[in-house]
């Protein structure tokens, strides 16, 4: 009888540890199906303040041309993008202008803007819309930012090939890093590159591939959707994979602080 007893309470206890066990492995995939509809509702929200940038000219084919993506801040007619995305000079004789593409329900509409400030250092511009108003981004404090950290970046990775469908990324914080690494051989020097040596700043490197088409994308919260930085696919680049003979998929992003400073400029935030 005492072992039928033991065999008794040793069934038992393996029953139960089977229980808790079960009941950790819910709690954790909770956890996880939460964060996931987090995003999910986070990705809902933030897209229409997801835009596309680029020129439109009405003689040209195609008319409307794609260089990069861009989000709205502000009042909602501001468009914050790269400075690299924006074309140096226009096609004035042509009626060529700075244009913005965004979704509304199912059309896609494009409304031209114009530019108000650029941060070249740091990459930036600011373009106002000629008419109209989208939801803004949030910005959130890029101070807090920590490596680790997971974040989201939506955009136009392949331009506007397939239609006005944003796309969106994760990955976390890999690394706070300067922009610019030493090189090489002093060969390897430009212009550009001795101005960055003179003064690096800090970046946030992800470890989510983007595309050319995400330059200006918003880096965002996964909860709040606050836009922390802004995604750069070249300018960084140049600099910190100047010593690299194959560049890598390694995505870089300037903190949103040299934006709000750019916005103080104008007297916009």
């Amino acid at each position: 009888m005492k072992v039928k007893k033991t065999s008794a309470n040793c069934f038992l206890s393996k029953k139960i540890g089977y229980a808790f066990l079960f009941a950790f492995y819910l709690v954790l995939n909770s956890g996880n199906a939460q964060s996931i509809d987090s995003l999910a509702d986070t990705i809902e929200k933030i897209k229409p303040s997801v835009v596309g940038v680029g020129t439109f000219m009405p003689k040209r084919s195609p008319r409307a041309l794609f260089l990069g993506t861009g989000f709205v801040v502000g009042g909602g007619n501001l468009v914050v993008t790269n400075a690299h995305v924006i074309p140096e000079t226009l096609d004035a004789q042509h009626l060529e202008e700075v244009a913005v593409f965004y979704r509304k329900g199912k059309d896609e509409k494009i409304v031209t803007a114009k530019q108000i400030a650029v941060d070249k250092e740091h990459d930036l511009a600011i373009l106002q819309l000629s008419e109209g108003q989208l939801p803004p981004f949030k910005l959130g404090n890029a101070s807090a930012v920590r490596e680790g950290q997971l974040y989201a970046f939506t955009g136009y990775p392949m331009g506007m090939m397939l239609g006005l469908y944003p796309v969106t990324h994760r990955g976390i914080i890999s690394s706070i890093t300067p922009t610019i690494i030493p090189l090489i051989s002093a060969g390897q020097l430009n212009e550009k590159l001795m101005k960055r040596l003179q003064a690096p700043y800090l970046v946030f490197q992800l470890d989510a591939t983007a595309y050319p088409g995400n330059s200006g994308s918003p880096l965002y919260n996964t909860d709040s959707g606050e836009v922390v930085g802004v995604i750069n696919k070249v300018f960084i680049q140049e600099g910190k994979e100047n010593a690299i003979s194959k560049p890598s998929g390694i995505t870089y992003a300037i903190p949103i602080n040299h934006l709000e400073n750019l916005l103080h400029e104008i007297k916009l935030h």
